[in-house]
């Protein structure tokens, strides 16, 4: 490991030998339980025979060919099935290899439908204190993560953010979700009428708020409010379902549970499983129409779009997820999940919130439930969080700076969709043995 850059030079990690469903192997032969899936990713688990053969047959026909030059036939298989899936309205499919590549697809093709349209000046993007959209620059200056961002800021374009649809800590003593979810819809409008609404190009968002908040769905009517507001100012909507989509929180698509159809939505994560890396942007054919019929050319490109042997895998991934019934375990089994939980954490002295959807599970750590007073974070709780568990076999995605970037601890859960109820029992059990060591 004398040449890898890794993540964290101070804490080198061991070496990962083997997959075995829900588990990861090191190479002394120690068994961790992936209790996020990475970060969200392995929704089928490790060794799943479906999806390695589909890529090992692939190999077989021709593993890369650049799209300057070609398509390919899982490219054109993968697009058929995504927009066959997807949100009636989303119409074409452009193919990346994660999901920051997706979220800065999204930006250019945003700026791009505008130029074409003939509107130049909209060039300002609105998106959501606390939300997480990819490391590169754009994706980096529309998430609204202050300690991710602030090394960078020099660097990164503008962008207004608005206050993020977090119950827990924004809805007001006595608010109703519905009236909390029309007030920050206000505060969107208002953010565009104060900037100038032929000025704005684009709103972001994730559905459900994955890694900086820990799971935080919306609450009802907030993403409706918004799509009317989109629609009345002719601004596009652009929802990042990196983490929270391919079946993550019960849907294929987070989308559909809040009643509304982006213009343009982004995948990645689940869509390849960990088997390939991929990712994806789909957009409304009335945006791809804009293109095709003006310049006829999106000036964006990188060199692994469409690359057939991960799109070959992603097939087969949404062949195990939808035609398998894989998804369809989603809602049920994470309704147990999330009653395991409660009943073992629910009354937690430390545990503030326990929130989430599907397989998407956030527990947020509090120094006092009453106030809701975040711990001090001098005691790098998070840090100490998923050694802990990491230490008692099992994987998990800790996280500081929930409440404001700076302040609060929340641990998100994203196992496998392949979790057994002897699995929950063991998740439980050894994300308790790691909070009673740390808090």
């Amino acid at each position: 490991m004398n040449h890898v850059f890794p993540r964290n030079a101070r804490s080198l990690p061991p070496v990962v030998a083997a997959g075995d469903g829900a588990y990861l192997i090191d190479a002394d032969g120690k068994r961790y339980l992936d209790g996020s899936g990475g970060a969200a990713v392995s929704c089928l688990g490790h060794g799943d025979a479906h999806v390695i053969a589909a890529m090992k047959a692939q190999l077989d026909k021709v593993a890369f060919a650049h799209t300057g030059f070609f398509t390919s036939e899982p490219a054109e298989r993968l697009a058929d099935r995504l927009i066959a899936l997807a949100p009636e309205g989303l119409d074409k499919v452009y193919i990346v290899a994660g999901g920051s590549e997706a979220v800065e697809s999204a930006l250019k093709l945003a700026r791009q439908v505008h130029l074409e349209r003939g509107a130049p000046e909209r060039t300002q993007i609105i998106a959501r204190r606390q939300s997480y959209h990819g490391n590169t620059l754009g994706a980096l200056a529309t998430g609204g993560n202050a300690w991710r961002r602030a090394p960078f800021a020099p660097l990164l374009m503008d962008v207004h953010h608005v206050a993020p649809c977090y119950a827990y800590r924004g809805m007001a003593p006595g608010e109703t979700p519905e009236a909390y979810g029309l007030r920050l819809a206000g505060e969107i409008e208002a953010q565009v009428l104060a900037l100038g609404p032929d000025t704005v190009m684009a709103f972001v968002a994730e559905p459900v708020v994955g890694a900086t908040l820990g799971a935080v769905p919306p609450v009802p009517g907030y993403f409706r409010a918004i799509r009317e507001i989109c629609d009345r100012y002719g601004i596009l909507m652009i929802l990042d379902e990196v983490m929270c989509g391919m079946g993550r929180t019960g849907t294929l698509f987070a989308c559909e549970q809040e009643g509304v159809v982006p213009d343009i939505v982004c995948i990645a994560k689940g869509l390849g499983a960990g088997y390939a890396p991929i990712g994806a942007m789909l957009c409304s054919g009335e945006i791809y129409d804009t293109i095709a019929q003006g310049s006829g050319m999106f000036m964006h490109g990188h060199t692994y779009l469409g690359h057939p042997t991960s799109c070959a895998g992603a097939c087969a991934v949404l062949e195990r997820l939808v035609d398998d019934g894989v998804a369809a375990r989603v809602a049920p089994v994470g309704a147990q999940l999330m009653a395991a939980l409660t009943d073992r954490f629910g009354q937690h002295p430390n545990v503030g919130d326990i929130r989430g959807r599907g397989l998407f599970i956030g527990l947020e750590l509090v120094a006092d439930r009453a106030s809701k007073a975040a711990f001090d974070p001098a005691r790098g709780i998070a840090g100490r969080l998923k050694a802990a568990a990491f230490e008692a076999g099992l994987i998990c995605y800790p996280m500081s700076g929930t409440v404001d970037g700076q302040s609060g601890d929340h641990v998100l859960l994203a196992p496998p969709f392949i979790l057994s109820e002897d699995q929950i029992g063991e998740l439980v059990d050894k994300l308790d043995v790691a909070m009673a060591a740390v808090l």
